[in-house]
């Protein structure tokens, strides 16, 4: 093959590379936002118990609890993940986070809620 022939095929394969990078690049962009999309996990807290007691998430992946506090101020405390917060009635509490080693976290309710304020408790499940 004479050099000329040669040249003029790497510069077609160049051209081809540079014209694939703008769609690797939105694969490569669509792939990460897919993995960094939080789970979304509904809880209600109402005396004595939350629902559900008992969720499963993704070691790594992002999740995001959302509270719906019915009839008082819950409080949902995650020891083991240093979390915390207060449920009021009325609204959408939101808890932002990751785990990263898979095992079963419990929680529970730190807010004191009547008589069987001590049994208001729950697991998370971490898978791998």
């Amino acid at each position: 093959m004479s050099a000329p022939a040669v040249g003029r095929r790497a510069w077609i394969a160049q051209g081809l590379a540079l014209a694939a990078l703008p769609a690797l690049a939105l694969l490569g962009r669509r792939a990460a936002a897919q993995a960094e999309e939080p789970q979304v996990v509904k809880l209600v807290a109402q005396r004595f118990h939350y629902t559900p007691a008992q969720f499963e998430v993704k070691a790594g992946r992002p999740v995001v609890l959302e509270f719906t506090a019915l009839d008082f101020v819950h409080g949902f405390n995650l020891p083991d993940l240093k979390l915390r917060a207060d449920l009021p009635p009325g609204t959408v509490t939101r808890v932002r986070f990751t785990v990263d080693k898979p095992g079963s976290y419990d929680f529970l309710c730190d807010n004191f809620c009547g008589d069987k304020h001590e049994e208001m408790s729950g697991r998370m499940l971490v898978t791998a």
